[in-house]
């Protein structure tokens, strides 16, 4: 299958890129390097040494034998975006190419005009490129959990079944998009689900939880090939954040009360939904959502198990909580059916499983290029960026872990 990444420079762009070229697929990747960018901007960088995407791709060939093709431009260029899928015609489309932060998105108009203009913008012209060049493709796009927001019943797989004076329809899940980021995500399932309505594209959209995991199958074959791992306010993830506090000895950032309660997959188990997804594709004009995830945590939870995780090293963490700097609900209900993938055949991994060995002493090993403040939360959604100054709260005693 001719399978186009974009975002293949990314996290997850890069670790699929290897996935799929491992299985025989033909791959070609679509980078801008826009997030390499913005971390030079911020000052902040991946804590593992990554090299660039002309070293992997040739490291990878050298490796394997398997070559991938490079297109290097901007997905928000249309003539660049046609002349990538008019000269590669793939059959499948892995759309990661996004801007994927909450917190930058809300640092003040111009990032939040950025990533809407970088999101939605480039989503578009994706689909019109498969409406005018590869209309029977596949478009598998990143979306996102926090599209659904934080309702207080329970959440389905995209669509609900409404009966409203007494009349019934099955519809698109209500959405409560909690950031600027996560706004640009519902502007593009709405786009999405247009384009298979009125042009009969065939679309999956992946509603993700939090992805976590550092180690692929793939990427520990050569130290060349190893994944980026962002643990900065802007692009890491609580979870990243928790495991590198750990590491270095500082207490952990629970925002609030640390309720805040979300689905959270490893790295594999991503790798695993997104080939299934591929090679079960949508119907023409079918417009599909998964919500993609294996197991739902609260920050708090998070913050204790890392606690656990770390006390068998030997390492000694305090859970600190913190000044919210987010507007969201701290203590609320979530509960979301995530079955379709699972009846695919995922088998999914969990989270007791990769603390330890897999993460935290994978990040021990660059403990020393921890950037410190990259770590302290100063953007606020009610005020962008302030300096770096935290309000302590309340910091948890250790025997509750």
């Amino acid at each position: 299958m001719r399978i186009l990444i974009l975002g293949g420079d990314g996290y997850l762009g890069w670790a699929t890129a290897m996935y799929f070229s491992q299985r025989g697929h033909e791959i070609a990747l679509v980078d801008n390097f826009l997030r390499r960018r913005l971390h030079l901007e911020r000052g902040t960088d991946s804590l593992t040494p990554i090299r660039s995407l002309h070293e992997r791709v040739q490291a990878w060939r050298e490796l394997t034998g398997k070559h991938m093709a490079m297109y290097i431009g901007d997905l928000t260029n249309w003539d660049f975006t046609a002349h990538v899928f008019r000269e590669f015609r793939p059959e499948a489309i892995v759309h990661y190419g996004q801007i994927p932060s909450a917190p930058y998105s809300m640092i003040n108009v111009h990032t939040a005009t950025f990533t809407h203009i970088n999101n939605v913008i480039g989503n578009l012209h994706v689909l019109y490129a498969m409406r005018d060049f590869t209309p029977d493709a596949h478009l598998i796009k990143l979306g996102t959990m926090g599209e659904y927001g934080q309702p207080n019943i329970d959440i389905e797989e995209g669509y609900i079944e409404i009966e409203h004076k007494g009349r019934k329809d099955r519809l698109p899940f209500p959405k409560q998009p909690g950031s600027m980021y996560h706004l640009t995500k519902v502007h593009d399932s709405h786009n999405i689900h247009f384009a298979c309505r009125v042009w009969n594209l065939r679309a999956t959209d992946l509603n993700q939880g939090v992805v976590y995991g550092i180690d692929t199958d793939e990427s520990v074959l050569d130290p060349r090939l190893i994944n980026r791992f962002d643990y900065d306010e802007a692009f890491g993830t609580a979870l990243n954040r928790f495991c590198v506090q750990a590491v270095i000895g500082i207490p952990l950032t629970v925002y609030g009360s640390g309720g805040q309660t979300r689905g959270y997959l490893n790295i594999r188990d991503t790798l695993a939904c997104v080939e299934l997804t591929a090679l079960n594709p949508a119907e023409p004009g079918e417009f599909r959502v998964f919500n993609q995830f294996t197991e739902q945590f609260s920050v708090r939870d998070l913050a204790y198990a890392v606690q656990r995780a770390a006390r068998e090293l030997g390492l000694q963490v305090e859970v600190g909580h913190y000044e919210n700097p987010r507007v969201e609900k701290e203590e609320h209900y979530y509960n979301a059916v995530h079955t379709r993938l699972l009846d695919l055949g995922l088998q999914p991994h969990y989270l007791s499983e990769e603390l330890v060995e897999t993460m935290i002493k994978r990040i021990a090993q660059y403990k020393d290029r921890v950037i410190m403040d990259a770590i302290v939360p100063r953007i606020r959604w009610t005020q962008g960026e302030q300096p770096h100054k935290v309000q302590l709260v309340a910091t948890e005693p250790s025997a509750k872990a």
